[in-house]
């Protein structure tokens, strides 16, 4: 068995790897090539390039390198076409997947996309470009495979490795004592923590900083023992939160003692809360899977929120909205973005009666519980079996 994969940024190679370890459980002698994480090459694939080459962001960053990726993508396409592997599998990175898939599917090799593109949210118009790229649409979630089967394209849902590897119970305080204890968090156990994300992306930890700093500071007020955790991704956000947080706590060491910044660990630092405010992303997805009262702040450029306005087709943008198809937990948008509107929404989660959405983030984990690297395994062997037996006939 020998199979094409491409994966871009460090989502896309866990992914990958996980797909990658679960084909081979099956499948010892399977190989794997194309554009690969660290993770996928540790897994046994062999890199024609590095995920890395992959991973920009951003209109004006796409189009300086722009010669660059779509001289890659026409070596890989040939590459593939001289050397035609069982099957193709595009693992997220639409803008570029989709391409390569397209002109292989058109040669006459299988083509599986892993991760749909958020084609159910905006620019519907993109079906067709899938429809005649991909033979199968592996989806995360359950209301994409619905989608995809409302436009008569082949689809399998998979589940969340998530969902898989977050266990239950993460709300009880025997749980949330032994994050603290993990983090070597210097706070009693009965004290309030609140987690606080502001993203992962440089724009959005600019545009959430000075809101969210200015929120806590005005909680502080109402429940002086509050403490808070800010896990940030890396040194360039983290310098952006710490700068706005001196510029809002001026000299004041007692103050700025109770907010715990952290390099990464954004999982655990939920798991040791008792509430989160947070960035609209796949960070809302782990604190449902944690069992955590949670706010979903997003804020964009105003000329961007007005475009975007006006092209989604969905009621709401949070992952634990969409998957339960209801107002499950609050979204706060653009203006609402302020101290005045988020701090007693915030301080309400330390005393809100949460039985009730509980048992719906249980629901939804054990929705999402559906071994997802050995679900989107089994889809690929079935779907390599069908295609040599139909060759066969």
């Amino acid at each position: 068995m020998r199979i094409g994969i491409i994966a871009g940024e460090a989502s896309g190679d866990i992914l990958a790897s996980g797909l990658i370890n679960a084909i081979l459980e099956s499948y010892p002698h399977a190989e794997f090539e194309g554009i690969a994480g660290p993770l996928m090459i540790k897994a046994g694939c062999k890199a024609l390039y590095p995920a890395e080459k992959l991973s920009v962001m951003g209109l004006v960053e796409v189009l300086s390198h722009y010669r660059e990726l779509s001289n890659i993508r026409q070596s890989i396409i040939q590459h593939f076409i001289d050397s035609p592997p069982d099957v193709f599998i595009g693992v997220d990175a639409p803008d570029f997947n989709l391409g390569v898939e397209a002109a292989l599917k058109a040669a006459g090799i299988g083509t599986i996309h892993y991760v749909s593109p958020s084609v159910w949210a905006w620019r519907q118009y993109r079906l067709g470009k899938i429809s005649r790229a991909v033979d199968l649409m592996l989806t995360l979630f359950p209301f994409e495979a619905r989608f995809y089967e409302n436009h008569n394209i082949l689809v399998k849902y998979v589940g969340h490795t998530l969902a898989d590897e977050i266990s239950s119970g993460h709300e009880k305080p025997q749980a949330i004592a032994q994050a603290r204890q993990t983090l070597a968090l210097d706070i009693g156990a009965d004290q309030s923590l609140i987690a606080v994300l502001p993203g992962s992306r440089m724009s959005e930890v600019t545009r959430l900083s000075k809101p969210f700093i200015a929120t806590l500071l005005q909680c502080l007020q109402v429940k002086a023992d509050l403490s808070f955790i800010i896990p940030l991704i890396n040194n360039k956000t983290r310098y952006i939160f710490e700068e706005e947080l001196a510029r809002q706590t001026g000299d004041n060491p007692q103050l700025q003692a109770q907010f715990i910044i952290i390099d990464g660990h954004s999982r655990e630092a939920m798991a040791a809360s008792n509430a989160v405010l947070l960035a609209s992303g796949t960070a809302a997805l782990e604190a449902l899977l944690l069992k955590k009262p949670m706010i979903v702040a997003y804020k964009l450029s105003p000329i961007t929120y007005w475009i975007a306005k006006r092209l989604l087709n969905v009621p709401y943008y949070s992952l634990p909205n969409l998957l339960a198809d209801e107002y499950l937990v609050e979204e706060i948008t653009q203006n609402d973005v302020c101290p005045e509107v988020l701090a007693p929404k915030v301080l309400g989660l330390l005393s809100a009666f949460w039985d009730d959405k509980l048992k719906a983030f249980n629901d939804i984990h054990i929705l999402l519980r559906q071994s997802a690297n050995q679900s989107a395994a089994k889809a690929v062997i079935d779907y390599i079996r069908q295609g040599s037996e139909s060759k066969q006939l």
